[in-house]
C-alpha cells in the first residue's frame, strides 16, 4: 500500500466522518441548539477558527480519524441551565430525535451522491449472482487449478452447488485440503482440483473466485437511478450479515481502521470511479451501522429517545451516559483487538 493511496483513502474516510457530524451539526442548529465545537480529528489542535456571531469553534486536530460535534447540554455532567433555549437537554423530543438521526441520514444521502459520480464516470459492473459463473483472482487456488473466467461451478466433491453461500460453506470446510470441483465451460464439463487456502487470515478456506461481472456504460439518468437503488442493497447486506452471524451461519469478518484504509486505497488504485463507489458503499454502511440499537452509537441514543416517546418521561440522563460510555469502551477495545490482532500483521506481510 503506497503512501499516496493511503493518504487518499484516509482523506476519503475523513470526508465521510465530516459528513456524518455535519448532519448532526445542521440538525442541531435547525432546532436552535448551540453547537460549541466541530472538530475534524481529535488530539492536539492544529488549526481552529470561530466565526463572528457564531457559537461554534471549528477545528482540525492532529489525529485524522473520527470527527465530532459538541452540542451544549448533550453531556449530562456539564452544568445545564433549565432556561437555556440553546441546550440539547431543553430541546423538544422531536428536535433531539432528528438531531441524533441526522448523522446516519447524512451518510446515507451522501452515499447516493458518491455513487452517482462513480457510476457516471465508470459505468456499471453488473454482477451475476445466480448462474454461478465466476471471476477469478490471478494466482489464486482456482486460477492455479485451471478454472477460467466465465466457467460455471456445478458441484464440489460431487455435491451440487445451490448458491454462493453454499459454495463458501462447502469449500471453507476443506481449508488446506484438495477439493474436486466440477465446472461447465461452454459445452464441456470438467473436473479441477484446487486446494483452498489453509493459512490463517481473511482468505483461509477460499479459492478466490467471485460472481461473474460484465461492464455496461450508463447515462446520467441511469446513474441517478443506480445511485438511489444501490445504497439500500448495502443496508440490506449489513442487516443480513449481522443476522447470519447471530444465527451462527457466518463467521464474523471484522476490519479495523488499517484494514478499511487498505481496502479503500486498493479501490483508489482502480481509478476515481472505483474509489467513489467504494466510498459510497462505506458511507451507506456507516449510516446503517450507526443506527444499530447499540450503546455509544446513534441507534443506541435513539432507543432512549423512543423510550421517552413511549413512556412520556425521560430516561435518567446520567444512567444513559454511563451506558454509552461502557459501549464506547467496548467498541474501542474491539477496534484495538481487530487492528493489532490482524490488520497490522497483515499489512506488514504484504
Amino acid at each position: 500500500m503506497s503512501v499516496a493511496y493511503a493518504l487518499i483513502a484516509i482523506l476519503g474516510l475523513a470526508v465521510l466522518m465530516v459528513v456524518h457530524e455535519g448532519g448532526h451539526y445542521l440538525a442541531a442548529r435547525r432546532f436552535g441548539m448551540r453547537v460549541t465545537k466541530f472538530s475534524i480529528g481529535f488530539g492536539p489542535t492544529l488549526w481552529k477558527h470561530r466565526p463572528k456571531a457564531s457559537p461554534t469553534t471549528f477545528q482540525i486536530a492532529i489525529v485524522p480519524f473520527l470527527a465530532y460535534v459538541q452540542i451544549a447540554g448533550l453531556n449530562p455532567y456539564e452544568e445545564i441551565d433549565p432556561k437555556d433555549p440553546g441546550s440539547y437537554a431543553n430541546a423538544s423530543l422531536w428536535g433531539r430525535i432528528v438531531t441524533i438521526a441526522a448523522g446516519p441520514l447524512a451518510n446515507y444521502l451522501f452515499a447516493s451522491v458518491l455513487m452517482f459520480f462513480g457510476f457516471l464516470l465508470g459505468g456499471n459492473h453488473v454482477v451475476d449472482e445466480t448462474s454461478m459463473r465466476v471471476n477469478i483472482a490471478p494466482e489464486g487456488p482456482a486460477a492455479q487449478a485451471g478454472i477460467q473466467k466465465g466457467d460455471r461451478i456445478i458441484a464440489v466433491n460431487s455435491e451440487g452447488i445451490r448458491d454462493w453461500d453454499h459454495l463458501k460453506q462447502i469449500v471453507g470446510a476443506h481449508a488446506g485440503e484438495k477439493v474436486d470441483i466440477e465446472i461447465e465451460r461452454g459445452e464441456e464439463r470438467l473436473h479441477v482440483f484446487p486446494t483452498p487456502i489453509g493459512d490463517d487470515g481473511d482468505t483461509k478456506g477460499k479459492i478466490l473466485v467471485g460472481p461473474y461481472t460484465t461492464w455496461q456504460p450508463v447515462t446520467a439518468g441511469q446513474a441517478a437511478v443506480l445511485s438511489v437503488t444501490e445504497p439500500p442493497k448495502v443496508v440490506y447486506s449489513v442487516i443480513r450479515g449481522i443476522g447470519r452471524m447471530i444465527a451462527g451461519k457466518e463467521k464474523p469478518e471484522l476490519a479495523g481502521p488499517v484494514g478499511i484504509v487498505k481496502e479503500t486505497a486498493s479501490a483508489a488504485r482502480g481509478g476515481a470511479h472505483t474509489y467513489l463507489k467504494m466510498l459510497g458503499a462505506l458511507s451507506a454502511y456507516l449510516g446503517a451501522f450507526n443506527l444499530l440499537p447499540l450503546p455509544a452509537l446513534d441507534g443506541g441514543r435513539l432507543i432512549f429517545l423512543m423510550f421517552e416517546a413511549a413512556s412520556r418521561r425521560r430516561a435518567d440522563a446520567k444512567v444513559e451516559a454511563k451506558v454509552h460510555a461502557i459501549g464506547l469502551l467496548m467498541f474501542l477495545t474491539l477496534i484495538a483487538f481487530v487492528t493489532f490482532g490482524s490488520d497490522v500483521p497483515a499489512l506488514f506481510r504484504k
